[in-house]
């Protein structure tokens, strides 16, 4: 058995072997123990100041934040979405399929900058969505659409 001392706190470290129940000799030394840990415990954790003046320096309510200002801008500058000529999208899909088998909704977004509800009406036409397996959440051309490079050279 060890015995680990600090000077706030005793620690004692061992294997149990035998059982035992133990109860404190009421003494006046152990009533006075007892008392202080009573005071401690109701004694509160935190406790709130008032101050005389307020604090200015740290937080300023502000009408929009930067990143939020950025966003607006970045939106802007590129515009609402606008659905464009329907065999138009269907050529760029086509392309991008030729370069990788599978997309998500995301990166096909990027590629053709068409609205998702445009592309996902399209992309239900001319391809199936992957929700299980090693390419989930992704889509990719139905097989009578399938017709990439490879084939193509001769």
């Amino acid at each position: 058995m060890v015995l680990f001392s600090d000077r706030v706190r005793k620690s004692l470290e061992g294997m149990v072997v035998h059982r035992a129940e133990c109860r404190p000799v009421v003494t006046d030394s152990y009533m006075k123990l007892k008392k202080l840990q009573i005071k401690e415990s109701v004694k509160p954790q935190r406790l709130s100041q008032q101050l005389e003046r307020a604090v200015t320096t740290i937080f300023k309510p502000v009408a929009n934040h930067d990143f939020n200002v950025e966003y607006e801008k970045k939106k802007k500058t590129e515009g609402k979405m606008v659905r464009a000529e329907r065999q138009l999208v269907l050529d760029m899909l086509f392309s991008a399929f030729e370069k990788h088998q599978y997309y998500n909704i995301k990166a096909l977004v990027d590629i053709t900058k068409q609205p998702v509800t445009y592309l996902k009406e399209i992309m239900r036409e001319i391809g199936t969505y992957n929700s299980k397996g090693a390419h989930k959440s992704t889509w990719e051309l139905k097989p009578e659409y399938r017709h990439y490079q490879s084939e193509n050279k001769d």
